[in-house]
């Protein structure tokens, strides 16, 4: 029996129906609780599980010995278990590379959000107060020429960085290694986050959640910024402490931001909510057509290799 734990888009469905009739899919809209998994894991040879899914010793052991396969139908895996999942020789999968452009557009959209105050705009005009063009209203940031800090150069802060040069901005970028490649075809420099905190105007988020970067971006890294610069997350959303966020954004000390990953998701920072400042997304970075459903053909992929006794291809243990 294959669960998946939210009905994921045709393609995948229909691969791994013509693979085995044994599908068990939440047909609900909403997420499955730590419990109901618990329960409806039972008997399972493979989980389709998505990144809310906390797949953790519990939700392992209550599949029981014929567990062979977690497909994450998502980049990141720090849901799960990973080293126990490895130790009782079941195979974790992801699914990288099919969604890099698609996040790097989302960033962009949360860019140009907040740095023209797009949603603010949008409902100063459906409250009617919108009187006619005046030469102060709505005043926001022009980005040509300005300097986009890269916290991640992956895949996905490539992708974003490269569609920078479009409006001529300077790019720096911080890693745990030189990229030289990107920045021969980018002309970006590697900076320490000190220094990129100090110099973006924009700094967009496109680093894994592990130990090292959880809140990364706290009171003291906030403060850093420009007072005109906008912080844009669309990596993990426990990175940036909240609380120092919003205090950030009340008090001015930066100029905006634009959410799509949250600390505590699915809940949001309740002091987020009434700022006019920020721009808060559920979740969409990968949400196209295109790239979910190539989402969905990459985890039935990864199932049937492992479920057949192959090496999947997206193998991270």
């Amino acid at each position: 029996m294959i669960l998946i734990t939210r009905k994921i888009l045709p393609a995948g469905l229909d691969l791994l129906r013509s693979f085995t009739s044994e599908l068990v899919i939440n047909e609900e809209d909403r997420n499955l609780t730590h419990e109901e998994l618990l329960t409806r894991v039972k008997g399972a040879s493979a989980i389709v599980c998505l990144l809310s899914d906390i797949i953790d010793e519990a939700v392992i052991d209550a599949a029981g010995p014929q567990l062979k396969i977690i497909a994450n139908y998502a980049v990141g895996f720090n849901n799960i278990d990973i080293d126990y999942a490895t130790r009782r020789g079941i195979r974790v999968t992801n699914t990288p590379d099919v969604l890099t452009h698609a996040t790097a557009d989302l960033a962009w959209a949360l860019i140009m959000a907040v740095s023209r105050r797009i949603v603010e705009a949008d409902q100063y005009c459906r409250q009617g107060k919108f009187k006619g063009w005046a030469p102060d209203l709505m005043l926001g940031m022009e980005l040509t020429g300005k300097t986009i800090g890269i916290l991640g150069a992956g895949r996905i802060g490539q992708a974003t960085a490269r569609r920078a040069k479009a409006f001529d901005m300077k790019v720096i970028y911080s890693s745990r290694y030189d990229k030289f490649a990107f920045e021969v075809e980018t002309k970006a420099k590697r900076v320490g986050l000190e220094e990129l905190l100090k110099e973006s105007d924009i700094v967009s988020i496109h680093l894994p959640l592990v130990e090292e970067t959880f809140h990364l971006l706290d009171t003291h890294e906030l403060e850093l910024m420009k007072s005109s610069a906008f912080l844009v997350n669309t990596g993990r959303g426990p990175i940036v402490n909240e609380q120092a966020l919003a205090e950030a954004l009340k008090k001015g000390t930066i100029a905006g931001a634009g959410l799509d990953v949250y600390e505590d998701e699915p809940k949001i920072y309740s002091e987020l909510y009434p700022l006019k400042n920020v721009v808060l997304l559920p979740h969409i970075g990968s949400a196209t057509t295109e790239t979910r459903s190539r989402m969905s053909v990459m985890v039935a992929e990864n199932i049937i290799a492992a479920l057949k006794g192959e090496k999947p291809k997206n193998l991270v243990n």
